[in-house]
């Protein structure tokens, strides 16, 4: 029998892979969203997380980003 899971496809460089795993894992049990790591750049996730995961990437890259002083 076949069993299937709607979620969603990530690709993505692997620094990036790695903070989505760390993310992943700060997670209550419960609440882990990775359904499947397919290799080193490539996730299949649960589909509700889509806008959580862009946030965090957003602020993430937010709080790493430099500007040059004026």
């Amino acid at each position: 029998m076949v069993n299937a899971t709607k979620g969603l496809f990530i690709s993505c460089d692997i620094p990036m892979a790695q903070f989505i795993v760390n993310l992943n894992a700060s997670m209550p049990a419960s609440q882990k969203f990775i359904i499947h790591v397919l290799d080193n750049t490539h996730f299949f996730v649960q589909p509700h997380v889509a806008e959580m995961i862009r946030s965090a990437i957003s602020e993430f890259r937010d709080q790493n980003s430099y500007e040059k002083p004026t």
